[in-house]
This record gives C-alpha cells, structure tokens and sequence, in this order.
C-alpha cells in the first residue's frame, strides 16, 4: 500500500511508492500557483532521491513561471534563512528529516521562510483540488540559478549577538561532530573549524548513505557516544540529515538530552536580554524555571514548528524552539535551526567554564516518559473528549490534545494525524516517577472505554 503523508508542512512519502513523479508536479504546481510570480529558494538535503526530486520541483516551478534560485544541499533552515535573506516570495527544502532513506518530503515555505500557517495550507489545498492544467508558453518559463546558501546562512550565524568568535577560538574546544552522512556534513565540520574546535568527523562522508537509523534519539546514538568519550572530546554534536535538530553528548559519553538543548538555550539568551519565551506543550517544565528565574514567561504553543513559530509572533518572543533539540532564534530567522544551537551552545559552554556534564547538572532536573496506545476502532477524538470530561478540574490545556499540570508532574494526551494512537508523554522529577505516571494514564485510557 503506497504512502503519502500530507500535513501543513507539506508531503512526504516513499520514493516509487508514494511520493512520485506524477504526485511531485501535482503538488508543487499547486504551490505555484499559490505563489503565483516571482522567485523561489530550493534546496534539498543529501539523500540519494535528492537530486531526481529537486529537478522535477525546479522543472515544474520553471513551467509556471516562476524563477528558482537553487542552493543545492543543505539544511533546511538554510532555505528558511535564504527566502527571507534574499527576500525570496517562498522555498521549497526537499527532506524528509530523520526518516530513513527511502523516503523523501516536500516541505513547503511562504514569503517569510517559515511553514505555510494552516490558512495559507488551506488556500494551497484548495488550489490543488480544482488545479487546471496551466503552464507557460516557451517565452514566458521561469529561470533557474545557483547560489551559495550555506556560505550565508553560516556568515549570519557568527554575526549573531552574544557570540564572541575570539574567545570562542581562545578556548579551542574538542569537538566530535557525527551528521549522519546528511546535509550537515556540508556545513557543520566547517561551521566548528570557524569556532576554533578541533573536529572529529564522525559519519560526515558525503554520500546521503545514512549508516544507521537517521533519527538521533540516544538508543541510534551508542557508538557515536563511546567515540566522544574514547577521543576525549569536550562534547559530541549531532544532527539529523536535514540539521534542524541538535543534539549534543557530554564529554562523559552520555546524553545531554534534547530537552536540554532548548533549556540551555533559554537560559542562556534570558541571560543577556529579558523577554518571552515559547515551546510546545510536549517540552520539558525545566524552561519554565529557567524562565521564571529569569523574571520571564513562558507561553505555550501546539506541537510542531509552524505553531511554535506563530505563538512566538503573537508574543514576541525573544527564543523559542522544541524539546526535540530544536532552537529557534529570531534574530536571524524563525526556524529550528542547529547551527543556531551549536553557536549559543559553545557560547554558553564558554561563559559557564565547566564541562557540559556540569552544565546539565546545574539545569532543573526532570525525566519524561513518552509512551502511545493503540486504539483499534475507537476514534482518538473520543478519547481526547472523554480525558478532557475526566479531568475537567484540573489545570489543563487543549490546544494540542490534552495537557494537564499538576504540581509535581504534567501529562499531555495527543492523538496522532497518521496513526489510531494516542501519544502519552508525562514528565516528573525522577524517572521511576514518570514511568509510573505513564503505566497509570495508560491503564485510564483503557478503563474508560472498556
């Protein structure tokens, strides 16, 4: 049975079962036609369908008239950061993130570089169900250039306030840098020699050959840990293919956690200016301590980048980002964005003067616990409906499913928009605690519909 995930961001599916030629000009000729004129950024991340699909996206923008400035492989943030550098009317960035190789995606910018919000979404779906067939006349076909997109996204990031190269350098930081084979062995061994640190290159070949399970979650990340703490390197970092994310590995070997990454980050920026902060109600409670430390707030968003982003304009905040290792810093864009991550981190390593096991240590200290549920023929709106009935009481949130807070623990019931499952993440100060939590909202989801 073919795959093809649509969402907000746009598709993604399984090359030759799923996402194929015929469904790339389907989708993207819609996107053109929402765009209507001018130029549009397209990049793409290493993987081998890269290439086969970023020629018939750019074909396809060229048949509508429209202009394509096209910057090869890199990040996806580096799209993000092109459209609005150049002033671009949108982007394309051809990834399917940490999905295995087989896959690949179309995710879809606006005028700002950020992800179509859900009315433009809404206008792009409507275009595509009452598309006509409509191209250009030979004189009239958009026109294709290359440009360096990485050179300029990585001369903003050490432009950004707050970074101190020179000290940065001073210090020489040991770094082992594992990209997964992806786009970010095209940017982040050359952003770290910037630094100053000394790489460590680990799965930075460029083949988009990913050698392992591409998602950097710590069970995908064992040999990548042992080789930090054989090299004796002050940190490992790690970024999924399409370098949105970071992770990063304590001198130690262990994992920092991804959590950490936006806590640190927050913590770090309150540090030199006060202001608001956004991040997704799946994300750790620690930012709101940091936060609160800080004489500042904590606004909370649905999960995934387009609503962290649109909360973030609402109120605008200074940082934002996501628990799963994504920064987002509008100083220089609003998009995840680990290049961003890895200069505030070396910053705040820096400044700190202690190894990043010291850091972890003195940030608040909790455990999450992510578990999910089958749900055969029960819908997962009725069960969000009926949680929602049952804990009516208490402090709760539903934007984004359901989250409750209590005081010593929260627990925030999602449904999934691909599976009939119901995502269970809790959070609490220690990690028996947060298991038991888990095992006891899992038992009462079952309880109310047997």
């Amino acid at each position: 049975m073919s795959v093809l995930m649509v969402s907000i961001s746009g598709i993604r599916g399984i090359i030759g079962d799923g996402l194929d030629p015929d469904v790339l000009v389907k989708y993207t000729a819609a996107y053109a036609d929402f765009i209507r004129k001018g130029k549009i950024i397209v990049g793409r991340d290493a993987r081998i369908s890269g290439e086969m699909v970023s020629n018939i996206v750019a074909g396809t923008l060229l048949s509508k008239g429209l202009d394509v400035i096209d910057i090869g492989i890199c990040p996806t943030p580096t799209v993000q950061y092109t459209v609005k550098k150049l002033r671009a009317n949108g982007g394309i960035a051809i990834s399917a993130s940490h999905n295995p190789n087989e896959w690949n995606a179309l995710k879809l910018l606006n005028n700002t570089g950020q992800f179509m919000s859900p009315e433009e979404n809404k206008t792009l779906l409507y275009i595509l169900d009452s598309q006509k067939q409509d191209y250009k006349a030979w004189n009239q076909l958009g026109k294709r250039i290359s440009a360096d997109g990485v050179k300029e996204h990585v001369k903003g990031v050490l432009s950004l306030n707050y970074i101190n190269i020179k000290k940065i350098k001073k210090r020489k930081f040991k770094v082992l840098a594992d990209c997964v084979n992806g786009a970010g062995a095209y940017v982040i061994p050359e952003l770290l020699r910037k630094f100053g640190c000394e790489v460590i290159e680990m799965n930075c070949e460029k083949t988009g050959i990913f050698p392992r399970n591409p998602e950097p979650l710590s069970e995908n990340l064992i040999e990548t840990m042992k080789a930090v703490k054989k090299s004796k390197a002050d940190l490992g970092i790690v970024v999924d293919p399409d370098v949105d994310r970071l992770v990063l590995i304590t001198e130690e070997g262990k994992p920092f956690s991804e959590e950490n990454t936006i806590t640190q980050a927050v913590k770090f920026i309150l540090s030199k200016k006060k202001g608001n902060v956004v991040i997704n109600l799946s994300t750790t409670r620690a930012v709101d301590d940091v936060a609160e430390a800080a004489g500042c707030k904590v606004f909370r968003s649905a999960v995934g980048e387009a609503n962290v982003v649109k909360k973030m304009k609402e109120v605008k905040a200074i940082i934002g980002g996501e628990g799963s290792g994504g920064v987002i810093y509008p100083a220089l864009h609003y998009g995840r964005d680990a290049l961003v991550g890895i200069a505030i981190t070396l910053q705040h390593l820096l400044e700190f003067g202690k190894p990043l096991s010291e850091l972890k240590k003195s940030l608040p200290n909790y455990f999450i616990s992510k578990k999910k549920i089958e749900l055969g023929n029960i819908k997962p709106d009725d069960v969000i409906i009926n949680l929602i009935k049952e804990f009516s009481s208490g402090n709760i949130n539903t934007d984004d499913g359901l989250r409750i807070d209590f005081a010593d623990h929260w627990v925030h019931f999602r449904k999934s928009n691909t599976e009939p499952i119901i995502r269970v993440i809790t959070e609490a100060k220690t990690e028996a605690k947060a298991e038991e939590l888990s095992a006891k909202y899992l038992t009462e989801i079952e309880r109310l519909f047997n």
